[in-house]
């Protein structure tokens, strides 16, 4: 399975795919924001989604979206939205542009675990 892990942090990124690559996921590439993500899309065969919300140029939401809004070989790809914004709205507005899950960092590996297979058992 391939996994497309979306911040604009690079210390982020690093502490996403680590956590992935101690929970059995080898096969990671990395977007460092929306637009470059959505580019990546289209090059690679990506399998699940893990982006950030807060970012320059394409943001995890309008990413989201545009995942969403694109080919609809993308409509069932799986999205888990990692942020720092915990507010009920928040959370409310990232379902509402179908993330499949929601995790406010900071987060454990057991965490991002749990929300990865939970996304994986309703596909």
């Amino acid at each position: 399975m391939k996994f497309l892990v979306v911040d604009d942090s690079q210390t982020m990124r690093r502490i996403v795919t680590n956590a992935l690559k101690g929970i059995g996921y080898d096969d990671i590439i990395e977007a460092e924001d929306g637009k470059d993500a959505y580019a990546k899309l289209y090059i690679e065969k990506i399998d699940f989604i893990i982006t950030d919300w807060n970012m320059p140029n394409m943001n995890g939401l309008e990413f989201t979206k545009a995942v969403r809004g694109g080919e609809e070989q993308y409509n069932s790809l799986p999205i888990l939205m990692v942020t720092t914004r915990g507010m009920k709205e928040d959370v409310m507005e990232a379902l509402q542009a179908k993330v499949n899950n929601y995790v406010v960092k900071p987060f454990t590996p057991q965490v991002l675990k749990e929300k990865i297979d939970l996304i994986l058992k309703t596909l």
